[in-house]
């Protein structure tokens, strides 16, 4: 069963905030609504870099199309038994995707659960409009507009973290995180989407290595490979795959064009699922 997570810390001070109707607040004073589409916004405009951070609602629409079609589905399968592997049937625990999107990834993992888990989660996104998608979609879900860089979370209370396609803050991640808790980081392998990266840009980089260091804190404790190929077919989808990557404003306005005249592609989709223990004895 998945229930909304309950230990949220306010984002200007760090101390427990507690729901009081519609509305989170601090023993300090601050107060965050709670928005009719069930999400909370608890990224202060001092933390903002800019005035709409994240993905636009362009991108998140994109995204979700181009999810819900099915591609990734073995990617989000690999993930949600990465993230409920060790967890127990018999005792309440906790997981926060940090970069949640619109959260197709919770969605997966919700339907892996076995029946007798208790799992308190929070999808925490710095785009609003990727929690609005998010929050209208799953309600069994605590969704949060917030920074990876200054998670609202209390300290040591999380057992899992997902981090799928995002921005890794290992601090706060170690700090959130329970000891012995697990992050699982979800990134592109070296050959991933190749062939589109082939079409829009004139050379490729070298491949980075695939050895991964450990972040400090954390100790690795798996890595696992998910790799095939992927016919996309019909421009809309190759739009939309364009889209909700980082190529799009990377590539060349020759390379978008080149790609975005497509009617078929296939890539290789090249992920790693890699789980990393935090360490029992290491301070935040």
């Amino acid at each position: 069963m998945m229930t909304p997570f309950e230990a949220l810390a306010c984002p200007l001070d760090g101390n427990a905030l507690h729901c009081d109707g519609k509305t989170w607040r601090c023993n300090a004073g601050h107060s965050f609504d709670i928005a009719s589409q069930g999400y909370t916004h608890l990224l202060p405009v001092q933390n903002k870099r800019s005035r709409d951070p994240g993905d636009s609602k362009e991108m998140v629409a994109a995204r979700r199309r181009f999810l819900n079609t099915g591609g990734y589905h073995a990617v989000a399968i690999s993930t949600a038994a990465a993230a409920l592997e060790g967890l127990p049937l018999d005792a309440a625990t906790s997981l926060l995707d940090a970069g949640c999107g619109e959260g197709y990834y919770l969605r997966q993992l919700a339907s892996q659960l076995n029946p007798r888990q208790r799992l308190a989660v929070v999808g925490l996104d710095i785009s609003k409009w990727a929690v609005l998608a998010a929050a209208k979609q799953c309600t069994h879900v605590r969704w949060v507009v917030g920074s990876n860089a200054n998670l609202p979370i209390l300290d040591a209370s999380i057992d899992r973290v997902l981090c799928v396609f995002g921005f890794p803050v290992y601090p706060e991640f170690s700090r959130v995180l329970k000891p012995g808790g697990v992050l699982v980081q979800v990134d592109a392998g070296p050959d991933h989407l190749r062939e589109l990266r082939e079409i829009i840009y004139p050379t490729l980089k070298p491949a980075r290595s695939a050895e991964a260091s450990a972040p400090q804190g954390f100790s690795l404790q798996a890595v696992d490979t998910i790799q095939y190929p992927l016919t996309i077919t019909g421009n809309e989808q190759i739009t939309d795959l364009l889209a909700m990557t980082p190529h799009l404003h990377r590539a060349s306005a020759e390379g978008r064009k080149a790609a975005l005249a497509l009617t078929s592609l296939t890539v290789t989709v090249d992920v790693r699922v890699v789980r990393w223990r935090r360490d029992n004895n290491h301070a935040t």
